[in-house]
């Protein structure tokens, strides 16, 4: 399923052109900072209200692709 991608958004006029979700001024990183220090999903929400965890999903499906690519060793 490809439509998370659609939730990220990147604007280089909002947030240092930073990874956001829905075109809001919450970054990708801001989540996962939150999931980082050990909060649930459900608690996020309570702390973004903004946010729905469709977009907690994309954050991390999003970091994912960002962390998981092939090296090529020469």
């Amino acid at each position: 399923m490809n439509d998370w991608k659609q939730r990220i958004t990147i604007n280089p006029d909002q947030c240092g052109g930073r990874p956001c979700i829905r075109g809001m001024r919450i970054r990708i990183l801001d989540i996962l900072d939150l999931l980082a220090a050990g909060l649930s999903q459900e608690q996020i929400l309570e702390e973004l209200p903004d946010l729905e965890i469709e977009d907690i999903e994309a954050s991390i499906k999003y970091a994912r692709g960002k962390i998981d690519h092939p090296i090529i060793a020469v």
